[in-house]
């Protein structure tokens, strides 16, 4: 289903999944001058920031309901009006307090900025489709994280962290606008070939509790906990690699500006935005998803693991570059675990399916980036931090492998 009907609604969804990507790994460019400005050390502002991927997770169970019970459309709506209110909180902040707010309130509002363009497309494709787009919804998505490298180093530079976030919150406005102009508000279902002459009487409406419990209970199923193991240290990965650590790794310890930082983290970006289609061409290509997804997370740790040997190694900047690309590019295969969650459920449970494993995904986030900043406190800076998701991956990846599933 390629049909402008079904494209333009979905790039316009994938715009809030780039908003959510560009404010989430904003502070990888400003992590020195956020501490300074609001009076906190690294591991203060490790579990200041951890805070929106906690509020992510805890929002995952109400915005998978409501993506079930409600569509597509308001659930996206909502959720941007609350991005926008979160990033003018995060720009206006008077201090830690402040932006602990702010950053709870963007994990509630990003919350369902994945899952709005996932449902939309899980609910109208085949598996082989879904397995297609989901990849390029991942791939539009983390272009955002383009424009938090270089163009918002720049942007900091110039003018501010805080100016980062009136950014955002325009972005954030205009995926509203975007999504109100062109997504529909009750998507056209087949009718059924021949249509009974007495409908049957309806049944009991399903209670929210309920609904929320079938979320829960699917997070729980025995034959899904190898995905949301791996979940639960993927994309905590990406958030402290990219969103956090990397700029702290790039500026105190390799000794680089804050600019040309942003354009080494540029390379990694460009790297998560293309590896989705990577993952997508080596299934196509070789099939054994379960084998790819894991390859890709055990390389992700060695890559981490280099980069941290590097610092010691005294590695030229080229080569740090080099292996956060590479980085980028094995991580990106995570994208598989949303195919093989979606081939192990029914069609109408796809919105509390994906919103289930969004739990383990950014609760998993909040729980190492809470980790990784005990470590900088106890290690001294952001080698540590960053072994602390090489670690993660590699138990992750173990559990994954061990929990095959059916």
């Amino acid at each position: 289903m390629t049909s402008a009907a079904f494209v333009w609604p979905l790039l316009a969804l994938a715009l809030g999944h780039v908003f959510s990507n560009a404010v989430r790994t904003l502070p990888a460019v400003a992590a020195d001058v956020l501490g300074r400005d609001l009076a906190l050390s690294a591991e203060g502002l490790a579990a200041l920031t951890g805070a929106f991927p906690a509020a992510f997770a805890l929002a995952m169970v109400p915005v998978g309901v409501a993506l079930d019970r409600f569509g597509v459309r308001p659930v996206a709506l909502a959720l941007l009006a609350i991005c926008v209110a979160g990033s003018l909180l995060a720009a206006t902040a008077p201090d830690a307090r402040g932006m602990l707010l702010a950053q709870v309130v963007l994990g509630i509002g990003c919350s369902g900025m994945l899952m709005c363009p996932m449902t939309f497309a899980a609910k109208r494709l085949d598996l082989r489709q879904f397995g297609l787009w989901s990849g390029l919804i991942q791939a539009i998505g983390n272009s955002g994280m383009i424009l938090s490298a270089s163009p918002l180093a720049l942007l900091v530079e110039w003018q501010g962290w805080r100016a980062g976030f009136w950014a955002c919150a325009v972005l954030a406005l205009l995926a509203a606008v975007a999504v109100a102009a062109v997504v529909p508000a009750d998507p056209p279902a087949d009718p059924p070939a021949d249509p009974p002459a007495d409908p049957p009487a309806p049944g009991p409406k399903r209670r929210l509790a309920e609904d929320a419990r079938g979320v829960l209970r699917i997070l729980a199923r025995p034959e899904l906990r190898g995905i949301m193991a791996l979940a639960f240290v993927s994309f905590a990965a990406v958030l402290g690699v990219r969103g956090l650590w990397g700029g702290p790794w790039l500026m105190e310890v390799k000794d680089m500006a804050r600019v040309p930082a942003g354009h080494v983290l540029l390379g990694c970006t460009l790297a998560l935005v293309a590896g989705p289609a990577l993952a997508g061409w080596a299934v196509s290509h070789f099939g054994r998803p379960r084998a790819l997804a894991a390859a890709g997370h055990l390389a992700a740790a060695v890559v981490i693991a280099l980069l941290v040997a590097g610092g010691g190694l005294g590695y030229p900047v080229w080569l740090d570059a080099a292996l956060l690309v590479l980085f980028g590019l094995a991580i990106s295969f995570q994208v598989l675990l949303f195919s093989l969650l979606r081939a192990a459920v029914r069609p109408e449970e796809s919105g509390r399916a994906l919103s289930a494993m969004n739990i383990p995904f950014f609760g998993g986030a909040a729980v190492l980036q809470w980790l990784s900043g005990g470590a900088a406190a106890l290690g001294g800076g952001a080698g540590p931090a960053l072994l602390t998701f090489a670690l993660a991956l590699t138990l992750g990846t173990a559990l994954f492998l061990r929990w095959k599933g059916r």
